[in-house]
C-alpha cells in the first residue's frame, strides 16, 4: 500500500477523523519540516514505553511505575469522582474546583447493547478498599442516555459500600461531553450534584 494511503488510513481510526481530514493530516506533515516529523515519531514512540495505568485509579500518566502524582497527593479530599475516561478527569482538574481523587471507569454503557464490557467495575469495587475515609462518590457521567446508564449500573455496583453516591448536577446540559465543558459549567455541575 502507498505509505500515504496507508496513514491516511492510519488517521482515519481516530474518533472523530474522517476521509477528507485523514488526508489533510498526512498533507499537512508531508508538507512540514524533518524535525517535525522526528518529534511526531519520537512522542509515538514515548507515548508506548513511558506511559502507564495507575493501578489505583486506572488513568494513564508518565514517569516512574506506581501510583500517579493525583493519587500519590496527601492533600487531596477524600472524595471519589468516577469519570468515563482521562480527557473528563482531566476536564475536571483543569476546571480547579475539584480537589479529590478520581477513578477512571474506562467508557460508558453502550445502550445499543447495554453490555459493560470494557468498564472496570471490578476494579473500582476493589479500589474502595483502598481509599481510606472516603466521604463521597461523585459519579461525573455526561448528561446523556449512556452517561445516566452507567451511573445507574454503577451506583447499583455502590449499593453496598457504605459511601454516598451522588452524581454531578444538571450545570451541564443533556448531550454534552464534559471534556468540552468550561470551568463555570464544570464548578456549577459540582456544586449542584445530587
Amino acid at each position: 500500500m502507498d505509505p500515504i494511503e496507508r496513514l491516511s488510513a492510519l488517521f482515519e481510526k481516530f474518533p472523530g477523523i474522517g476521509p477528507r481530514q485523514a488526508q489533510r493530516f498526512v498533507q499537512y506533515l508531508l508538507r512540514s519540516s524533518p524535525t517535525l516529523r522526528r518529534e511526531l515519531m519520537d512522542g509515538l514512540r514515548d507515548l508506548g514505553s513511558s506511559v502507564h495505568q495507575c493501578p489505583l485509579c486506572m488513568r494513564f500518566s508518565s514517569g516512574s511505575k506506581g501510583l500517579c502524582a493525583i493519587c500519590n497527593d496527601t492533600h487531596r479530599e477524600p472524595v471519589l469522582a468516577v469519570v468515563a475516561s482521562d480527557a473528563d478527569l482531566m476536564a475536571l482538574e483543569r476546571s480547579h474546583t475539584y480537589r479529590g481523587r478520581y477513578f477512571v471507569l474506562g467508557g460508558l454503557i453502550s445502550l445499543a447493547s447495554e453490555k459493560t464490557n470494557g468498564l472496570r467495575l471490578r476494579e473500582l469495587l476493589a479500589s474502595l478498599s483502598k481509599r481510606e475515609g472516603l466521604r463521597e462518590i461523585i459519579l461525573a457521567f455526561p448528561a446523556n442516555p449512556e452517561g445516566d446508564a452507567t451511573a445507574t449500573r454503577v451506583r447499583e455496583e455502590l449499593a453496598t459500600a457504605g459511601i454516598p453516591v451522588t452524581k454531578l448536577g444538571r450545570g451541564l446540559s443533556t448531550g454534552s461531553e464534559l471534556e468540552y465543558a468550561d470551568p463555570d459549567t464544570l464548578k456549577s455541575a459540582l456544586d449542584n450534584r445530587k
